[in-house]
């Protein structure tokens, strides 16, 4: 299926989409010089909610089972939020979702994350408030009927005095987990429905100790539970080590070792891509991917292993803004001082440049986002100039 549209593709990513049909996977190859693939990307109206008229806020989108969703929220005049999300059956025609707060900070809730399970969305939301300004985190989840409600929590779930950071959320056939972290390190939230989240925070191996303090960046549904990723970093050792934690109900985690973990860095973004876990972080002075998965057929899964790099020259500061994952590959977005950049891999060990429809905005304030289902991948941007969504075929996909 994948030679059908290989005609803009560089020779290296040709010859990964063998090696990917063929069950293997290649050796870490540098980022390529070679001319950008140029997907058609054709930009998708986002209609605004019923409310008063306002600026469209976008922080992230997603797709399964047949949907796909964005989600952030409308900023009127004034500046005051209230939550938003849509809904398309194909990436092209977008209906907005009716929304139900259930609290007062609901009410003006800025959806930053978002997770698909089954065709339904969760994601999670907070407002800066109180005495001291800390954002109230609530939890949404998408009912039968299609309607999106919060789920209100004791503010110790997710705030409090251990309070640091709820991040992403994932979906999976075990129920749902969210990454982020406590005073005392990594942490999870686990929940079957996302009608009520657990917290699982100061216990061994995600808790911060003598050989690390330990932050997590995202997670991911794996073949056999899930997928937790981002760095530990010892006393001593700047710029961390990257660091993935694994389990398989979302409450008891184990740290799985990464093989070739030489230079400092981290994970940010995780995804499952058909039989591999890839994971894109900060390596060394660059940006790299790490790859899960198969080894020879007929062998057991070979570990972590060092990727592709996706980008060689970087900073401290290189954030990956995206990864997902489309028929044939994956699809990341790096965002640096330089400025942004996309890319394009069929297993993780070789990477391609992306040409984009719009610049990616770097800095506080500005938001970019992939989502990818079957033969079509979503671009989300939010920047200086205002919010914009495109959608396009994956370069070399089917078709």
């Amino acid at each position: 299926m994948l030679s059908r549209r290989l005609r803009a593709m560089p020779g290296v990513v040709a010859a990964c989409a063998l090696l990917l049909l063929a069950g293997c996977w290649s050796a870490p190859r540098p980022a390529p010089e070679a001319t950008p693939l140029r997907p058609d990307w054709r930009a998708v109206a986002l209609p605004t909610p019923p409310g008063a008229a306002g600026r469209l806020l976008l922080r992230d989108a997603a797709a399964c089972g047949g949907r796909w969703f964005v989600v952030g929220a409308v900023a009127d005049a004034a500046g005051v939020t209230r939550p938003a999300a849509w809904s398309s059956p194909d990436a092209a025609a977008w209906t907005p979702l009716r929304l139900s707060a259930r609290s007062a900070y609901g009410v003006e809730n800025v959806l930053t994350a978002v997770g698909c399970r089954d065709g339904r969305l969760a994601a999670v939301g907070a407002k800066s408030g109180g005495v001291h300004g800390n954002p109230r985190v609530s939890t949404w989840r998408q009912l039968a009927d299609g309607s999106v409600v919060e789920v209100p929590a004791e503010f110790e779930v997710f705030g409090g005095p251990d309070a640091v950071n709820v991040g992403r959320i994932a979906g999976g056939p075990e129920g749902w987990v969210i990454a982020g972290n406590r005073g005392t390190g990594a942490a999870a939230w686990s929940s079957v429905d996302a009608g009520e989240f657990r917290l699982v925070s100061g216990v061994s191996p995600l808790a911060s100790g003598a050989a690390g303090r330990t932050w997590a960046a995202d997670v991911a549904a794996g073949a056999s539970g899930w997928v937790l990723v981002g760095s530990s970093r010892a006393p001593g050792r700047p710029g961390g080590e990257p660091a993935v934690w694994t389990s398989p109900d979302g409450l008891g985690w184990r740290r799985e070792a990464l093989s070739g973990a030489d230079a400092p860095g981290d994970l940010q973004r995780v995804v499952r891509a058909g039989e591999r876990l890839v994971a894109v972080g900060r390596r060394g002075a660059g940006v790299g991917a790490w790859v899960e998965g198969p080894g020879a057929v007929g062998a057991a899964r070979a570990g972590w292993r060092p990727g592709g790099v996706l980008e060689r020259a970087g900073d401290a500061s290189a954030q990956v803004a995206g990864l997902a994952a489309v028929d044939g590959g994956m699809v990341a977005v790096v965002l640096s001082g330089a400025g942004g950049a996309a890319w394009f891999s069929t297993d993780g060990g070789g990477w391609s440049p992306v040409a984009v429809p719009a610049p990616l905005p770097v800095g506080a304030d500005r938001s970019v986002a992939v989502a990818g289902a079957g033969d079509r991948m979503l671009l989300l941007v939010d920047g200086v100039g205002g919010a914009g969504v495109w959608s396009a075929r994956v370069p070399g996909g089917p078709g």
